[in-house]
Order: structure tokens, then C-alpha cells, then sequence
């Protein structure tokens, strides 16, 4: 029987497969363009490139897409095959470090703050190296930083990007003066929490609201408020913990640090911590939580597999995500 440590991070291009699939001097490169944001040799881009796409085939994928987050709410991404054609008539699987480092999606259908005419079509997909990709389903994602061509922030990895590389500057001029000489960067960490929402599918289907806006917006008022201590951090139930189970492992699939659960305060109310992942990882892995939740709750609706034979165990859920702590370390 496999293990946690077995597959957790097995559909991530993490630093493990990184290790493995390039030649020393490669990874040393990337990792100087990761950790000290050196710049990045077109002949390393291409080798990382080349070990992406054998790996990525190696799970299944036929696809790759620059993963960004517009300023839409969701995320965006456009899917290009790996098949490019052969003298012969066939094909031939082909990904290069130019399509790896840059993309050019069509911008004039997403929102930009007032910042440009719609007709203005040029917004760029950069890659983001300190953020690893990942496969979903037979697609690598690889996640990415979308900018207009003047450089103005398209997205919200963006300025979360720079807001780091300014902290990382003044926390390094502090340092210095306080006179530490070894530390190389400062990164930011930050611990998100999930909370969700858990009902049946028939509860679910008579609720207009919950349907069209995924929240509550009418009904009566709860015949308690913030007092279900007989629920919070109680007993979790059968259905709910499969539910969790599996949710777990999806989760630590794609490299997601699923720590802690626990029922909260409402009835129906659960809650997911992820302990505190490196601050660049912010904007993804909400919604790459966000995604597996979603993708698993309908799957479980069809497979009925957590029903326990039981009428209106297929469960939909609607959450809010927010953040309890922001830390600041320095890595040597």
C-alpha cells in the first residue's frame, strides 16, 4: 500500500524531479534564477523545457497552458498540445523554452482597471519559476504572471510578486545594518485557511441562491448564532470524513500541505489549514484548493461513493478563504 511520503507531490515539477531530470549545472542555474532571482539563459530555459515535457507525458498529459489569474475572480489558461508534425505525416512532441518563459493570450477580454482600451489585445504570460507546475488532468499547468506590454499588472500574482522583491529589499538593507552578512533573500510565508461549507445535494438543488450566487441570501435566521460548541472541533462525521479523506489525498498529490480539520462553529461548517507555504504560492494554491474541491465534490455527486446508502449524502459546498499569519525569515 503506497503512502503519504509515496505520492504526496507526485503531479508536481517540484525540486525532487528537478534534481532528477536535469544535469548539475542546470538545476544549480535555475536555482540561483529561484532563490536569488539571477536571469534566465535561454539554453536553461530549453532544458528545463525538454525535462517538463517528458515528465509531463510520463502522467498522461497532451497539453500544456500558462496558468494566470486575471482579474476575473478565476482562473484563466489556454491549452496548446505538445504535438507538432513530422516529415512523415505523423507527429512529434515538442515544448520549448521560449513557449516555456512567455506566452501571448488575447487581453481584450479581461479586465484591466481602466488602465487600457479593450481594443488594446496585448497582454504577456511570463513564467514564474519559484512557483512549480503541476498537472491537471492531461494538462501541465505552469503558472504564470500576465502584464500588459507597458509592464502594468493584469493579474493579482503580479503584485504580489513585486510587493515581495520590495520587502526582500528593505529586510535586506535592515539586516545588513544590524550586521548580518550571510542572509541572501527574505521570504515571506503566510498560513491560509480554507473554510467550507458541507449540504446535501437536495438542500442544495431547493436553494435558488445557493445555486446562482453560491452563498446565502435569504431564509430564516439560525436558531443559533456562534454558540454550536456542541459542533465546533466535535466528532466528525462518517460521510464528512470520507469526504475529507479523499480531499486529502488530492490535495497532497499536488503538493498541497493539507495539515489540519476540523468541524468549526456552524453547523455544517469544516475547515482545512495548510500550515505556512512560501508567500509566492498564495494566489495558486487557494485555487488550485478551490478547483480540487470543486472537481471532487462532483465527482462524488456521480460516483455516490461516500452515500453510505443513505438519501442526500452527495455533498456541495461553498466557502471563504482568508489568512491568520504573515512572517518574515531569512534564508542563508
Amino acid at each position: 500500500m503506497k503512502t503519504v511520503k509515496d505520492y504526496f507531490g507526485s503531479l508536481v515539477f517540484d525540486d525532487r524531479v528537478m534534481k532528477a531530470t536535469l544535469s548539475a549545472k542546470v538545476y544549480a542555474s535555475l536555482k540561483k534564477t529561484i532563490d536569488e532571482g539571477a536571469a534566465l539563459d535561454i539554453g536553461v530555459a530549453n532544458a528545463v523545457a525538454d525535462a517538463m515535457k517528458e515528465w509531463a507525458l510520463s502522467k498522461g498529459a497532451t497539453h500544456f497552458t500558462h496558468w494566470f489569474q486575471p482579474l476575473t475572480g478565476i482562473t484563466a489558461e489556454k491549452h496548446d498540445s505538445f504535438i507538432s508534425p513530422s516529415p512523415d505525416g505523423g507527429v512529434i512532441m515538442e515544448f520549448s523554452g521560449k513557449e516555456l518563459i512567455k506566452g501571448e493570450p488575447d487581453a481584450s477580454s479581461f479586465p484591466s482597471g481602466g488602465l487600457r482600451a479593450t481594443f488594446e489585445a496585448r497582454g504577456y504570460t511570463a513564467w514564474d519559476p519559484t512557483s512549480y507546475a503541476f498537472i491537471k488532468g492531461k494538462t501541465l499547468c505552469i503558472p504564470t504572471a500576465f502584464c500588459a506590454y507597458g509592464g502594468a499588472a493584469l493579474d493579482k500574482k503580479t503584485p504580489l510578486l513585486r510587493s515581495m522583491e520590495a520587502l526582500n529589499k528593505q529586510a535586506m538593507r535592515i539586516l545588513r545594518l544590524f550586521g548580518n552578512d550571510t542572509a541572501k533573500c527574505v521570504r515571506s510565508s503566510v498560513g491560509p485557511e480554507q473554510e467550507y461549507f458541507l449540504i446535501t445535494k437536495e438542500m442544495y438543488d431547493a436553494r435558488p441562491d445557493l445555486r446562482f450566487t453560491g452563498r446565502t441570501l435569504f431564509g430564516a435566521k439560525a436558531p443559533k448564532g456562534q454558540e454550536m460548541d456542541d459542533h465546533y472541533f466535535g466528532v466528525i462525521k462518517p460521510r464528512v470524513a470520507a469526504y475529507m479523506e479523499e480531499l486529502n489525498e488530492e490535495l497532497w498529490k499536488l503538493g498541497i500541505l493539507a495539515k489540519t480539520e476540523h468541524n468549526e462553529v456552524a453547523p455544517a461548517q469544516h475547515e482545512l489549514a495548510t500550515g505556512f507555504p512560501r508567500l509566492f504560492s498564495y494566489t495558486e494554491k487557494p485555487v488550485m484548493r478551490m478547483i480540487v474541491f470543486t472537481r471532487l465534490t462532483r465527482y462524488i455527486m456521480r460516483r455516490s461513493r461516500i452515500s453510505l446508502n443513505q438519501p442526500g449524502a452527495c455533498l456541495v459546498f461553498f466557502r471563504v478563504a482568508f489568512s491568520r499569519l504573515l512572517w518574515y525569515y531569512t534564508v542563508p
